[in-house]
Formats: C-alpha cells, sequence, structure tokens
C-alpha cells in the first residue's frame, strides 16, 4: 500500500512535468529565461540523469550507459526534444522496474558522493521520497519558466 502510493506521487510529479512543457516548440524549450542560464529541455535531462543517479547507480550500485556521451553540461542540452524526452521516460521506466523489484527497505548498493544526501538515503523508501521532493521541485520552477515564455498558468494535472 505505501509503496503504490509513493509510486502514484512519483508518476504523477513525472506527468506534471511533461503537462507543463507540452505544446512548446523547440525554441522555447531551448530558451534560457532565468539568468542561471538553464533551458526547460536542459532541465527535463537533468531530471532523467537524476532518475538514473537515484535509481540506477545509488540504489542498485550500476547505471545503464548513457545513450551518448557525458558532456557534462548540467541543465543544457544539445539534443533534439524527442531524444531528451525518450531519454526521461527510459530512465523512468528503468526506475520504475527497479522500485517494483525490491522492498522499500532494501539498502542501496551504491552511495551518493555528497553529504548530507549520502546518509538520509538508507534505503530504497527514502531515494524515492527524495525522487519525488526533486521532480515537484524542478516542476516548480517549470511552472515559472513557462509563466515567463508565454504567459500560460496552472498547466499540468493538479
Amino acid at each position: 500500500m505505501e509503496k503504490a502510493a509513493l509510486c502514484e506521487f512519483l508518476t504523477y510529479q513525472r506527468a506534471v512535468i511533461r503537462a507543463i512543457l507540452a505544446d512548446l516548440d523547440e525554441t522555447s524549450l531551448r530558451t534560457p529565461v532565468l539568468p542561471s542560464g538553464w533551458s526547460p529541455l536542459g532541465l527535463v535531462e537533468h531530471l532523467g540523469h537524476a532518475e538514473r543517479h537515484w535509481f540506477q547507480e545509488v540504489f542498485r550500485g550500476a547505471a545503464e550507459p548513457l545513450p551518448w556521451p557525458d558532456e557534462h553540461t548540467p541543465l543544457v542540452t544539445t539534443r533534439t526534444p524527442s531524444q531528451v524526452f525518450g531519454f526521461y521516460r527510459d530512465q523512468c521506466e528503468i526506475s520504475d522496474a527497479i522500485i517494483a523489484a525490491a522492498p522499500l527497505t532494501a539498502t542501496p548498493v551504491g552511495r551518493h558522493p555528497e553529504e548530507p544526501l549520502a546518509s538520509q538515503t538508507t534505503d530504497l523508501r527514502r531515494i524515492v521520497l527524495h525522487v519525488i521532493e526533486e521532480t515537484a521541485r524542478h516542476a516548480g520552477h517549470l511552472d515559472v519558466v513557462r509563466e515567463l515564455l508565454d504567459g500560460r498558468t496552472g498547466l499540468g494535472p493538479r
């Protein structure tokens, strides 16, 4: 029951990300509107990397190879929207399979490299909660960026 509830919240937050960005053209998806310079498309790619990191690298201890060389350019991407959204979808599907196959009390094989997150993510439950929190946080960022791009607000399932 608890696992189902956590998965429901995670699925919901992922859907919010896609809904906020639905119908934006490629120019808008690549447009940085905040001084830090990240783009909406870059943030989606970042979320794909977050799914990969937390569920594959940290929990499982090993990750599927990236579909492209790691360019170490956080929150900016040269890839097409279909590549980025496909990457995010694929990483979410892998994450879902990992969650389905393990109890929430299972301990991670790997470890996040930085404190305090390393000591806070002691089991699968806490990793799922962290990814829900990170996805929701970035959904808020995307809400603001979408409003700045075209004035649209209140997008996504609520």
